[in-house]
């Protein structure tokens, strides 16, 4: 049984440890691409702040688009654009191309937004195109803005790399407390065989006092013994 829960115990903690890995390669990635204009391998992703484009995506999705050539692009794409409109201007913008035309003795595409079909107030030019639109995540957008918030980082990365931090503290404690046990049973042992060795020799003391004694009282007899046999044998003696 022990066996069994020391293996749920590492299996548990991996999880733990690959989720917080994960999820903070994760949130270093989002900090540093989601809604900015750097990048990964030429995918940008962006949450979704408007139902200008419903039937395509909505609030708080995350799209993503990746950059291409603007001269490839044709008039049914969807592209993000940086807006040039006074009223937003630099706001990071996902709408469809309706036609291509020139604004400035520059390309630039006519763009609208599906919802309500209306073109944008001002063309976008081929410098301001960001990239085309590829996918959406549904909702991911709300993920990421929790991620990046104190809450977020708290719960999904603070936590789980404190539950590690006890989870090998308590392993610590209890590496050491058995340590501990086994230096205690050691010298338990060490007393023991020091004790064990102190009683045979006792036994063997006493067993030498007692031979001692016997041999003693062997060479009182002999003693004993020859002063009788001198008695009986004296010539000066009475007969």
């Amino acid at each position: 049984m022990k066996k069994y829960i020391d293996i749920a115990g590492k299996v548990i903690t991996t999880i733990i440890l690959i989720f917080s890995v994960c999820i903070m390669i994760f949130t270093i990635i989002s900090v540093n691409t989601v809604g900015k204009d750097s990048g990964l391998f030429g995918y940008r992703p962006y949450i979704v702040l408007s139902d200008s484009m419903k039937d395509t995506f909505s609030v708080g999705d995350l799209t993503v688009s990746k950059t291409v050539d603007p001269q490839t692009l044709e008039p049914g794409d969807i592209i993000t654009f940086k807006s040039i409109d006074p009223s937003n201007y630099g706001a990071v913008v996902t709408h469809k191309i309706r036609e291509i035309t020139q604004y400035n003795d520059e390309p630039a595409f006519i763009t609208y937004g599906t919802t309500t079909n209306s073109d944008d107030s001002y063309p976008v030019p081929y410098s301001n195109v960001i990239g085309k639109y590829v996918f959406r995540l549904p909702k991911m957008g709300y993920f990421f803005e929790f991620l990046r918030s104190p809450a977020g980082y708290v719960t999904l990365i603070l936590i789980p790399f404190l539950i590690l931090i006890i989870i090998q503290a308590l392993k610590f404690l209890k590496l050491v407390h058995q340590y501990r046990l086994e230096q205690q049973s050691e010298l338990d042992m060490q007393k023991a065989s020091i004790e064990a060795e102190r009683q045979e020799a006792l036994k063997i003391k006493e067993e030498l006092e007692q031979l001692k004694a016997q041999l003693k009282n062997i060479d009182s007899e002999k003693s004993n013994d020859n002063v009788t046999v001198t008695r009986f044998t004296d010539p000066g003696g009475e007969a």
